[in-house]
């Protein structure tokens, strides 16, 4: 899924997501993409792979409704990409003290949803 972001005031990233369409679903006509408000609260990871960590977790929240499925889809899609271990925390309210290898941590807001993705052991 691919994002077309732009920074807002306050340095955030407004991101409109664009919904797959399935060869016997084409619509006549199609509807705006929803629009998700993206803010990177802190990170240690390189900026393309920040916003790959976007686009995964976009595609997670489309996909599923459940937060720990939405985490266990961006942890397994970074896993696979980018070796073990990631852990992916998702909600709205949660606290953390975390370590992490070196380049390899994000924290980021997608709307009202916290995201904190890191590499770890």
């Amino acid at each position: 899924m691919n994002i077309d972001g732009r920074r807002i005031s306050g340095g955030g990233i407004v991101a409109a997501a664009k919904p797959p369409i399935s060869e016997d679903q084409k619509p006549s006509f199609v509807s705006p993409p929803s629009l998700k408000k993206v803010i990177i609260k802190s990170a240690d990871m390189k900026e393309e792979v920040q916003k790959e960590a976007i686009d995964i977790a976009v595609a997670a929240f489309e996909k599923h409704a459940v937060e720990k499925d939405v985490a266990e889809q961006i942890k397994k899609d970074f896993d696979r990409r980018y070796g073990p271990t990631w852990h992916c925390i998702v909600g709205k309210n949660f606290g953390s003290y975390v370590t992490h290898e070196t380049n390899h941590f994000v924290y980021f807001y997608l709307d009202s949803k916290a995201i904190l993705l890191f590499k770890s052991g």
